[in-house]
């Protein structure tokens, strides 16, 4: 498989509200990018703020030009916070450097797209994103 198809990208987004809503969780906002960073599919729930597409999208988006998960360019912010602040300006979809942008990969490891979530904790968002991944029968990147 070389690219998410637009219903893996919707199976995505359908569980990982699923699994939101299985978690009691605050409205959440998924988004799918091409592994060009390209939008696929995006969908928010109802009483999601206005700002979260731009979030997933920098989440998802700053995972796929850094090659690493959103959560490991939060520890990364952490030892180096100029370098990644910087990268805002630079990203086309910015950088959220936070749980919640996970890198999907194809049989060989290589980058096939990306799942950007918000709305809830980080760690809730992540682990929404996961839940997505999986049930579209695709990989996270390790």
């Amino acid at each position: 498989m070389t690219r998410i198809t637009l219903d893996q990208a919707n199976s995505i987004i359908a569980a990982s509200f699923a699994k939101g809503s299985e978690l009691g969780l605050k409205p959440l906002s998924t988004v799918v990018l091409d592994a060009g960073g390209h939008l696929i599919a995006f969908q928010r729930q109802d009483g999601a703020s206005t700002l979260r597409p731009q979030i997933a999208c920098a989440k998802a988006g700053g995972a796929l030009g850094l090659g690493i998960s959103s959560r490991k360019i939060g520890d990364m912010a952490a030892e180096r916070p100029t370098f990644i602040a910087s990268l805002g300006p630079v990203a086309p979809h910015g950088v959220v450097p936070a749980a919640g942008g996970v890198i999907v990969v194809d049989e060989s490891g290589a980058p096939i797209g990306a799942v950007g979530i918000t709305g809830d904790t980080s760690d809730n968002d992540e682990a929404c994103a996961l839940a997505g991944i999986a049930a579209a029968g695709l990989k996270p990147q390790a």
